[in-house]
Parts: structure tokens; sequence; C-alpha cells
């Protein structure tokens, strides 16, 4: 069994789907980011870093795991499924695992954190995010001209983009033009694994309260 300690984010998602879609039993542990809960000893014991999402396999000495990416492969790993065996088939899924860690998420956060909960409105910081996750979303778009998905099959580096690009209005990056790109989101998300995962936990609908709470994280 594993103990799934997440939030409503790109993040969190990224493992909830992944469990869905391994079919992995789980225990799942919502954290209240915007109580400071994340940074309390209890959690830090956990991921040191105070960030979810964040997992234990109590069916593996309660190992303990953090960053979304490693625990996506360890799952996967461990599974025998979203990624291959073969050693150049899994470096294609993982190239496409870290673009995601290294790019688009770390610029979409940012141009989420400048369109909408920085105190302070910032054209120029707000522009440079939007461009560049703009770009590299046309990064994904290019891949996808020729390709079903980004590594061959279905895999983990599918769904940790997928969670990032899916976001994408939030902090108003267009995809216009991104008719690849738009494929390739729609088909991921008509998944069943997909539909579950995302509402594991679902995500407020109340525009003002998630502004509100991401603000009280920020600060």
């Amino acid at each position: 069994m594993i103990d799934l300690y997440t939030a409503a984010t790109p993040n969190g998602y990224k493992v909830s789907i992944t469990l869905e879609e391994l079919e992995l039993p789980y225990n799942l542990h919502v954290i209240d980011l915007s109580s400071g809960a994340q940074k309390e000893p209890w959690f830090t014991a956990i991921n040191p870093n105070g960030r979810i999402p964040a997992i234990v396999d109590k069916g593996n000495d309660d190992f303990a795991i953090f960053e979304s990416g490693a625990i996506m492969l360890y799952l996967a790993e461990r599974a025998g499924r979203l990624i291959p065996a073969d050693e150049k088939g899994r470096s294609r899924v993982v190239q496409w695992l870290m673009f995601q860690m290294g790019g688009l998420g770390p610029m979409m956060g940012q141009a989420n954190v400048f369109t909408r909960y920085f105190p302070e409105h910032l054209p120029a910081a707000i522009d440079r995010y939007r461009r560049e996750s703009r770009r590299l979303l046309e990064v994904l778009n290019g891949r996808l001209a020729d390709n079903e998905y980004l590594a061959g099959d279905y895999s983990i580096a599918d769904i940790a983009n997928f969670a990032w690009a899916r976001i994408h209005e939030w902090p108003g990056v267009e995809i216009d033009g991104l008719d690849h790109l738009k494929r390739w989101m729609d088909a991921i998300e008509a998944r069943p694994a997909v539909q579950r995962g995302l509402a594991a936990p679902p995500r407020a609908t109340d525009e003002a309260k998630l502004v509100e709470n991401a603000r009280k994280i920020l600060a």
C-alpha cells in the first residue's frame, strides 16, 4: 500500500494519475498547503524540502520518496509499466520527463505566480514566463506532430507534461495553432485513470479562494 501526501496541483496530479494508471492501491492524504502543514516536522521527515507530493511505500519498509518525477520513476519501474525496460526506450521517457521537470513545470509555475499570485503587477516578468511557457509547449507540439505520444508508447513522460500543459489557461498561455498538442491533451484527458487521478484531490472551483490560498503560500 502507498501513502500519498498531495494537494490539487500539477505536480500532485502527476503522482495520483500515475498511481491510477498503474492500478496501485493507495491512501490519499490531502495536505492543506495554505496552513503550512507541509513544513511541519512530521512531514519534513518524509520530504525534507517540505513540498508535495511525497509517498511512503508501506510495502517496502516504509520507504519515503519525494520529488514528483522521482516518485513516478519509482512507481513505474516497480510496476514494470509506463516506462520501457530497454535502455534507449527508458532514456527517451526520462528525457521528456526531465523536460517537464526542468523546463515546462518551472516556467509555467513562474507564469502562474507572476500572473495570478504576486502582489505586484510586473509586465516584464509576466511576459517573459508566458513566452517561455509557450515556446516549451511549441516544442511538445513539434514532437507530437510525428508521434502519438512523447516517447513511444504512453508513459510517465506524457503524464508529467500533460499535468502542466492542461493548465495553460490559468497563467494566460495561449495554445492557438498547436493542434498536435491539443490532440494529445484531449486523448490523455479522456483516459478513465487520468480522470480519477485528477479527482484525487479535486481542485477547488472558487478562483478567488485559489488565489488567496496561493498568496498565503507565496508569503
